[in-house]
C-alpha cells in the first residue's frame, strides 16, 4: 500500500513541478513552491 501511495505522490509532485516552470505569474509559482515542500517531505517519508 505504501508503494501505491508513493507512486501517486510522485505523479502529483511531478505535475506541480511542471506547473511551477510553465506558470508565468510569480504568485502562482510561489504557491506551487509552497505545495512542493510538503510533498517532497512526504515522498521522503518525513512527517
Amino acid at each position: 500500500m505504501t508503494i501505491v501511495y508513493l507512486v501517486i505522490l510522485a505523479l502529483v509532485l511531478g505535475l506541480v513541478i511542471w506547473n511551477l516552470f510553465t506558470e508565468e505569474k510569480f504568485v502562482n509559482q510561489v504557491t506551487a513552491f509552497m505545495v512542493i515542500v510538503p510533498l517532497i517531505l512526504r515522498l521522503l517519508l518525513i512527517k
